[in-house]
């Protein structure tokens, strides 16, 4: 499509935000008076973790001048890698309470107590979790990987994305159990996320980075953010998924991400079953767009208007799943 044209453009600049991101956190960690959290430091693992899978691959690709750049099993190997650690950490340090980053179970708006993975023992429990872990990480780095295909796409939809978990952890904060701040009518429906401010406070710092790497990002993009800024987007909603306890909830409030490989998907299977039909233009489903004649800032501002649809609805039945609970 029109992308023969953006040659040259700088790429990389996912690692301004990234930067942004840390400068950020601790310093309104500190200037909060809340020191950094293993909850936060455990995003941060997460963003920086798979930005610098990210990193290598744009740095293959700058180096021997071409597209490709790490092979797709070799970045999922890097994903895997980075999601492991994160795991296992998430399910230690627990605080006064026993509330550990993580939690063994698969989580909706909270945990959902029927889908223990240490229902089967320990062992099986703790290798069932580090799979739904991984495979978390692998899709939805991957997903914001494959939306990072037109000037500003995936820069404002991680905007809406993130915004919607900042408040989602924030409301954490003020109905988390073990304050005697909570309302006694409210206990029932509290939140045993450990670190919430933390959570807050990373994610609010996330945002605001993507917020000013827009202003350079935004159609007709002055610098790219590359895979080190794509991936490290996913890291992010993983990472605040996880540990909000909302993994099936984060479908919706990051649905806009799902567009893009879903279309991708749809387009193989379609070409098999068909016999070589094509059911896109082109995949992912922004480029269809593209082919269709649609200006790319027309594809760029609809899909942030999805994003934020989609986040604004996540985060409604957040609150309607909470008014439920009481």
């Amino acid at each position: 499509p029109s992308h023969h044209t953006k040659r040259g453009t700088p790429t990389m600049g996912g690692i301004v935000f990234i930067v942004g991101s840390l400068v950020g956190y601790f310093v309104g960690s500190y200037t909060g008076g809340t020191p950094p959290t293993i909850s936060g430091l455990l995003v941060i693992w997460m963003m920086v973790g798979l930005g610098a899978v990210g990193f290598i691959d744009d740095y293959m690709k700058v180096r021997q001048q071409r597209s490709l750049g790490l092979s797709g099993w070799r970045k999922v190997v890097g994903q895997i890698a980075v999601a492991v650690p994160f795991a296992i950490l998430a399910l230690n340090f627990p605080n006064a309470w026993g509330e550990t980053p993580a939690s063994p179970y698969i989580s909706f708006f909270r945990d959902i107590p029927a889908l223990s993975f240490m229902a089967l023992g320990a062992v099986i429990g703790w290798i069932l979790y580090l799979i739904w872990v991984s495979f978390m990480a692998v899709a939805w780095s991957n997903a914001t990987n494959l939306t990072d295909g037109l000037d500003g796409l995936a820069t404002g939809a991680g905007i809406f994305t993130v915004s919607a978990y900042s408040l989602v952890t924030f409301w954490q904060f003020q109905q988390r159990c073990h304050t005697s701040a909570l309302v006694d009518a409210y206990a029932s429906a509290c939140y045993p996320t450990r670190d919430p401010m933390g959570l807050t406070i990373i994610a609010a710092s996330f945002v605001g980075a993507l917020v000013g790497f827009l202003w350079w990002n935004a159609p007709k993009a002055k610098v790219f953010m590359g895979d080190v800024g794509s991936m490290s987007i996913g890291g992010v909603v993983v990472a605040m998924a996880v540990l909000s306890r909302t993994e099936i909830l984060a479908i919706i409030i990051a649905g806009v991400f799902i567009i893009g490989p879903g279309s991708v998907i749809l387009q193989r299977y379609y070409f098999k079953a068909t016999g070589g039909k094509r059911l896109f233009l082109m995949s992912p489903f922004h480029h269809h767009l593209e082919m269709r004649g649609w200006p790319e800032i027309t594809i760029v501002v609809r899909m942030w208007i999805i994003a934020g649809m989609l986040a604004v609805t996540g985060v409604a039945l957040f609150y309607v799943a909470w008014l439920a609970a009481l």
